[in-house]
């Protein structure tokens, strides 16, 4: 297997495990990212997932140069056939958090568009080069890139190809957290770990609106969240959580304060 995980305390780590080949993706290991994504949206034990590649030098530099992308090429397949892997098409609302380390190239500078927070080491180096050599980046980047950061900054990246920093793609709104090389995977676990500890029905609830709202007339979308809302407010958990708000409630004089 080159897609591993690990599961602890709500969260499924997915490791991209590829490392002598800067985890470049085969043709398998595109189906074995997206079943990865399928088994734990599927457990209902799993509340958060971490997405990272394993090793230092790279968290993922796209597809597979030698098999991959030359399959494309000669229309062997369908660019379609990947969705999974990168979460395109599929109605998965559990949070996801990216742990990126070294170069994130290509298509796995689309992968963690598909992710919801993002850490990344100070010495991450970000790219998509595809423009350079004759196509585009169209694993859901032509589509989320421009929904998820301002348009010029979107379309600076797509459009030179340049290399940028963890620290400049912070600044345009990509990147949440900028860390240690070593603190990459604990830190992105620890926030995992906080998520998990959430209502799944909340987290969930608030990636799904997050993700599906915005082009809906605003009617429409407002009446999408009423119905989003009682079902969370509701909930065993919500109750569970308001009675507990009540009891830590400091009292005067028999009112709230």
């Amino acid at each position: 297997m080159t897609i591993t995980t690990d599961f602890h305390s709500g969260v499924t780590t997915i490791t991209i495990d590829r490392p002598d080949k800067l985890n470049a993706l085969s043709l398998v290991m595109y189906n074995e990212l997206g079943e990865a994504f399928r088994q734990a949206n599927e457990d209902d034990a799993v509340h958060a997932v971490v997405l990272t590649g394993a090793g230092h030098k790279a968290f993922c530099v796209g597809a597979d140069l030698l098999e991959s992308i030359p399959a494309l090429a000669r229309d062997e397949i369908d660019i379609s056939a990947w969705n999974p892997a990168h979460l395109k098409g599929v109605e998965f609302y559990k949070p996801v958090v990216a742990a990126i380390r070294g170069l994130c190239i290509g298509g796995g500078f689309e992968l963690i568009l598909g992710t919801d927070i993002r850490i990344a080491s100070s010495d991450a180096v970000f790219q998509f080069p595809e423009v350079g050599h004759g196509f585009v980046p169209a694993g859901g980047t032509l589509v989320r890139l421009t929904r998820q950061i301002a348009y010029a900054h979107a379309m600076e990246i797509m459009l030179t190809g340049r290399r940028f920093s963890a620290g400049e793609l912070q600044v345009r709104g990509i990147v949440n957290e900028v860390v240690e090389p070593e603190d990459t995977l604990t830190r992105a676990q620890e926030i995992a770990t906080l998520l998990a500890a959430h209502s799944p029905l909340a987290t969930q609830a608030i990636k799904q609106a997050a993700l599906t709202f915005g082009d809906m007339p605003m009617d429409e979308a407002f009446a999408r969240e009423a119905e989003l809302g009682q079902r969370t407010f509701t909930s065993a958990r919500a109750r569970q959580g308001l009675e507990a708000f009540a009891r830590r409630t400091p009292k005067r004089d028999g009112k709230d304060v």
